[in-house]
């Protein structure tokens, strides 16, 4: 009885004193209160431990006791964890950083193309392990998340190289032809060439974005005879169709796919006097016209490849029902609040059935963004989990975990 008393006691004084408080600081008991809220929400809802997929085996264990922020909640920016606030604000301060002074190998294709390969500079034993980039749709070596990520692999006596796409990264396009998320062919010739020469090296391969999906073609094509060690997939689309039927919804994501259809056309514009000889199949009036992706892969991208239509591009292009494939250790990162890929297209089921392959979802982090912090600034939790899954990898395949590719 008395404890009831006491307990009684208790909740009613709490009862006046907040009633109270109330009466006398409105605008500040309601201020706290929202504060309160917010904070309950942020706690449950926004920070939470990543999901991890992985089939039982030697790569979950290598993850599961070598990356340790696989164990730890992701809090992202309390004042900027919405997905397009997240992807808007880290492009911005990742884009503080400054520009990186590279070495570059100029790679001839097979019809006569030409790809920038850029090298950091760096005085490193000539079996170095090598850690290899591709950008994102727009991207080059230059690009902002891509400044960002590979300080990271150079601190830890890493030969860092990063690829650029035709007609990127200040070179001129040679020939009549771009690149898409199928055209894994200049990756080949980059990878063999870095192979050929420093064959002793491991590779460890990073794709981000649209550079993720060309990776993932190259690996899922390759199979067993792929050149890279191990590879990482970050902020990647696994079904294109749903990414471009996401990015048509009304709002936000309408306006960044308008912004995105704009800016490639831009990549097209400088060299538009190459696509001469494909007027009659490629209105390049037309195409600078596009307003969303899927528009500008319909009227460019689809005809320039030689696909009977967009659709069948999107098809073609389609990660999920080809990564089962993947034979080299994989891991591939997003945010469940992608607006390029939704929770509901990723494939989650194919890593119980390939232990080769994994998936580590954050709840938030947008499209390559996964800024954390009260005030963030790289390295944010995306390079941080690279930095670990990197030496884990190389760690790994030095003590013969995983097969050295030769």
């Amino acid at each position: 009885m008395a404890d009831d008393y006491t307990t009684n006691t208790l909740s009613g004084w709490i009862l006046e004193s907040t009633t109270f408080f109330y009466q006398s600081n409105p605008r500040i008991a309601f201020i706290m209160s929202m504060g309160i809220a917010f904070l309950y929400y942020y706690l449950t809802s926004v920070a939470k431990k990543p999901e991890f997929y992985c089939k039982p085996g030697k790569f979950r264990q290598v993850l599961e006791t070598m990356v340790p922020i696989l164990n730890e909640k992701f809090y992202p920016t309390p004042w900027c964890f919405g997905t397009h606030s997240q992807t808007a604000l880290s492009n911005f301060i990742r884009g503080l950083l400054p520009n990186i002074k590279y070495q570059r190998d100029l790679l001839e294709t097979p019809d006569g193309g030409v790809l920038a390969l850029d090298w950091l500079p760096s005085d490193l034993p000539q079996d170095a392990p090598i850690a290899f980039f591709m950008a994102g749709l727009t991207g080059h070596s230059q690009t902002e998340y891509i400044k960002s990520i590979i300080p990271s692999a150079a601190k830890h006596g890493c030969r860092v190289a990063v690829l650029n796409n035709r007609g990127r990264g200040g070179v001129d396009l040679k020939t009549p032809r771009t690149y898409c998320a199928v055209s894994h062919d200049d990756m080949d010739l980059a990878l063999t060439h870095i192979k050929n020469r420093y064959p002793n090296s491991m590779i460890v391969a990073c794709g981000i974005s649209l550079g993720g999906v060309i990776l993932g073609q190259y690996l899922c094509r390759s199979r067993e005879n792929a050149l890279c060690d191990a590879a990482i997939l970050v902020s990647s689309v696994f079904n294109i169709s749903e990414a471009v039927y996401s990015m048509e919804l009304p709002g936000l994501n309408r306006l960044l796919n308008r912004h995105l259809a704009h800016t490639l056309w831009l990549t097209v514009e400088p060299h538009k006097d190459k696509f001469k000889e494909f007027q009659e199949k490629c209105d390049l009036e037309e195409v600078k016209k596009s307003t969303t992706i899927k528009e500008f892969d319909e009227r460019f991208t689809s005809k320039m490849f030689g696909f009977q239509s967009v659709d069948h591009y999107y098809d073609e292009a389609k990660l999920i029902n080809k990564i089962h494939n993947i034979k080299v250790p994989t891991l591939c990162f997003c945010a469940a609040d992608d607006m390029f890929q939704p929770h509901n297209a990723l494939p989650l089921q194919i890593p119980e059935e390939n232990e080769n392959l994994a998936f580590l979802v954050t709840a938030r982090g947008g499209h390559i963004g996964f800024m954390e912090g009260v005030l963030p600034f790289p390295p944010f939790f995306s390079e941080r989990l690279y930095e670990q899954y990197l030496l884990a990898m190389i760690h790994s395949i030095r003590d013969g975990v995983f097969k050295k590719i030769l």
